[in-house]
């Protein structure tokens, strides 16, 4: 059991009017329920894809402060280790994943894939020193030399287990692969903003207690129907792909 968090904010000059590294903070640590062995948070600084892990939990990570204030996406994880202790932080999520040269990505995941070993056997992929489960997803994409809804599909048909995925590349696009494990969205119209986490109540606490969206969740309660236009939930279904854009469209 990991937990999965982050933002996904869109549109030309878009913002709450302040910092969104908070929101990261408060998804992460509510989300620290779900594992506290290691934290991890993946965003596009410019033109560079950076990841932030280390092995401790939500509460005693660091990193938070570090995101830009006009960042548009962040994506974070929170670890409960099953395969690879977390001490070595290689075996921490995001990963890194190179689909070739001008195409970059994280890779985050919840749950327990169950054919890696065969995986590496039948794909011929090479060995590695990073000892989970997830990583053998990251090779399987690495292996089709490009990012997009072919590989990604193509990829979670491979795989076996339990398991919800999140990818974002250099271009700030999200994909979201959902399938047994937990995955919710709330979508702030107005704010042009995406919001996810593993559970409903991950998402309503961290939301709850962030400045710029608290009024609108406190609406919610009281029946403001102005409140209500603005917010939209989404619970993907498994099986589902999705992909956000930077037009807000989702794919």
């Amino acid at each position: 059991m990991c937990g999965l968090f982050g933002y996904y904010r869109y549109g030309k000059g878009t913002n709450t009017g302040v910092s969104l590294k908070l929101l990261v903070e408060k998804l992460a640590k509510e989300s620290a329920v779900r594992g506290t062995h290691a934290t991890g948070i993946a965003y596009m600084d410019r033109k560079e894809l950076v990841i932030h892990k280390a092995p401790k939990s939500a509460y005693e990570f660091r990193e938070y402060d570090k995101i830009p204030y006009d960042t548009r996406v962040v994506m974070g994880h929170t670890r409960h280790t099953t395969q690879g202790s977390e001490k070595k932080n290689m075996n921490n999520h995001p990963f890194l994943g190179i689909a070739n040269k001008r195409e970059m990505f994280a890779f985050a995941h919840n749950g327990v894939l169950d054919n890696d070993v065969e995986l590496r056997k039948l794909y011929n992929l090479p060995e590695t020193k990073i000892e989970t489960d997830s990583y053998i997803a990251v090779q399987l994409l690495e292996s089709r030399r490009a990012l997009n809804f072919e590989s990604v599909r193509w990829m979670a048909e491979q795989v076996e287990g339990m398991f919800t995925f999140t990818i974002l590349d250099n271009k700030n696009r999200l994909w979201v692969v959902k399938n047994d494990s937990p995955f919710n969205i709330v979508h702030f119209k107005k704010n042009k903003l995406y919001v996810y986490a593993s559970t409903k109540d991950i998402l309503h606490n961290a939301l709850f207690g962030f400045s710029a969206t608290r009024d609108i969740m406190m609406g919610i309660l009281q029946g403001n129907l102005d409140a209500k236009e603005e917010l939209e939930y989404i619970t993907p279904e498994a099986g589902t792909i999705l992909q956000f854009n930077q037009d807000g469209t989702v794919n």
